[in-house]
């Protein structure tokens, strides 16, 4: 349940001033119309590289309800997450801000002192002016835990109306099966053994048909496929049985256990468009999938994008993004432009006309043009990264930042100042180090990143950046 109003709560509502009274009688009005602004689904992935869906590729794993979602909707090609690890990408998804703005630059642990801050108003809370009813199935990790000695900051003190499944302690090593380690309060509901993955799909339903009368956002973020990854036996089996298939929780390649975690939130995104179909709710429904970052490259491939979590190469950041909006989306097209994780923020105000607050900073732009023309500009051509750490990520990734302008992008390294240069619509797997052959376009974008980290005041660890 939301937390009841706090005088936080109510300096944040009035610093919203005229744009949350526009959001209301938006709705409003919509209520008299007999109509009511798009519902919002908006479906994530822990930990799924770009490349594991079919219709991105993947002859491995099967993704029926995705790639038909994709054949509905418009595909992105070139949709970056805005961070290689969990919690910044998070904060970038509530805030439309970029990671280093809001303090959240790595991901969490569960004794954690950092934490969303309660003053921004989150995407929720804005689509709550708007007269939404909101929702959040699993994972949240934009804070340490009570239950670890930090202080908490969950989903319901930032908007959400209604918080199922989430984790109320640590969430590593997986806990795919109940009694799940990572909130022991939630009981049973499904026979058998249950599994995770299923019980959030049973929840996202049973959400959807609580609120069916009027607008609702649900927020339905698996804990899957974080390592480590444990399918449902019979799951496991099928994949095992496949030709070409990897062995074990650690397969490299083609790992059953992956591909039997995928194929139940793929069957989560059936039931829930049976749901709306049922409702009568699907011509008034945005359904948006996509993941959080990169995909583990120790348990797949991100081929043919170079590396995985935790590094700012492609396969670190790239995810796959499918969008189905009916009458805006136009069946099966395909978009190439490069977008990024803030750009949810921004596009889901338009969507429900609604303007961020005043006070809110907003980092990215709506992809409404891009929407309804896959092929149509976009006032904005530049994404920037900022990943400082004290030492190496456990899975390899470094102390970084990034820049990409066009199909240029520069990685910088913290730790020993070195650059590299790639031309990403030449060289996709970022191969060609072309920063000793392209000395100009080397100096534009390091001096432009070097401008962007002045102007949000980034932090870099002690003795970081080195060359500068």
């Amino acid at each position: 349940m939301a937390p009841s109003t706090t005088r936080r709560d109510f300096l944040k509502a009035a610093a919203a001033g005229t744009v949350l009274s526009r959001c209301w009688r938006t709705a409003k009005a919509s209520a008299q119309d007999g109509n009511h602004p798009p519902n919002i689904i908006f479906i994530l992935a822990d930990d799924l590289g770009w490349a594991e869906l079919g219709c991105y590729g993947n002859t491995f794993n099967e993704t029926p309800n995705l790639d038909k979602l994709a054949r509905d909707g418009i595909r992105f090609t070139q949709a970056y997450a805005a961070a290689p690890v969990c919690s910044p990408f998070r904060a970038a998804l509530m805030t439309g801000l970029y990671p280093v703005r809001t303090g959240i630059t790595d991901y969490l642990r569960p004794d954690d002192p950092k934490h969303l801050a309660t003053n921004y108003v989150t995407l929720p809370e804005m689509l709550k002016s708007a007269g939404y009813t909101t929702g959040i199935v699993g994972k949240w990790h934009l804070t340490g835990y009570a239950n670890h000695g930090a202080k908490e900051t969950g989903p319901g003190k930032h908007g959400f109306d209604e918080v199922i499944v989430s984790e109320n302690r640590g969430i590593g090593a997986g806990s795919y099966f109940f009694p799940y380690h990572f909130n022991q309060e939630i009981r049973q509901r499904l026979p058998g053994r249950e599994y995770l993955v299923d019980r959030c799909n049973l929840e996202a339903v049973e959400f959807i048909e609580r609120h069916r009368d009027k607008p609702f956002f649900l927020y339905v973020s698996h804990y899957a496929v974080h390592t480590r990854l444990n399918g449902t036996p019979e799951l496991v089996a099928k994949y095992e049985a496949k030709p070409n298939a990897g062995k074990g929780f650690q397969a490299p390649r083609n790992n059953p256990h992956l591909a039997a975690q995928l194929e139940s939130i793929d069957r989560g995104v059936g039931m829930i468009r049976d749901k709306l179909r049922e409702l009568g709710l699907s011509k008034n429904t945005i359904i948006i999938f996509t993941g959080d970052n990169g995909g583990e490259d120790k348990v797949t491939s991100n081929a043919p994008l170079r590396a995985g979590k935790s590094t700012l190469y492609e396969g670190g950041l790239r995810e796959p993004l499918i969008i189905h909006w009916p009458g805006v989306t136009q069946p099966g097209s395909i978009c190439h432009t490069p977008v990024c994780t803030v750009d949810f923020y921004p596009t889901f105000a338009q969507a429900v006309e609604c303007r961020p607050a005043p006070t809110q900073t907003v980092d990215g732009v709506s992809l409404l043009p891009l929407l309804k023309d896959p092929e149509a500009p976009l006032d904005k051509d530049t994404l920037y990264w900022h990943y400082p750490l004290d030492k190496p990520h456990f899975l390899g990734g470094r102390s970084a930042g990034a820049i990409r302008r066009g199909d240029w992008k520069l990685i910088e390294f913290f730790d020993t100042g070195k650059t590299e240069l790639y031309d990403l619509s030449r060289d996709l797997s970022e191969r060609h180090n072309l920063a000793e052959d392209k000395p100009d376009k080397r100096r534009e974008l390091l001096e432009a990143l070097h401008t962007w980290q002045r102007q949000v005041r980034a932090d870099f660890p002690a003795g970081q950046p080195k060359g500068r």
